[in-house]
């Protein structure tokens, strides 16, 4: 099962660029915020691995333990 459902209507969100949601036809951003403060964590993309980082507690964050959101982008 996939852990990319929206938000809206749980329906599996599609990659396109970004998460996009055929039935409520809207594209969501997914953002990461801190286990710890909740503060809204910066991805770090490099060779191919992702990692989190959270300015607030000046820390790198384990992907296992990010809780993540998706928001809906503006048009």
């Amino acid at each position: 099962m996939s852990e990319n459902l929206c938000p809206q209507c749980q329906h599996e969100l599609e990659w396109q660029g970004d998460y996009h949601c055929q039935p409520c036809q809207q594209s969501f951003s997914k953002v990461g915020y801190c286990p710890e403060c909740q503060a809204r964590l910066e991805k770090l993309q490099a060779c191919g691995a992702a990692n989190y980082f959270c300015n607030s507690c000046n820390e790198l964050k384990s992907k296992s333990r990010v809780r993540f959101e998706f928001e809906k982008k503006s048009d």
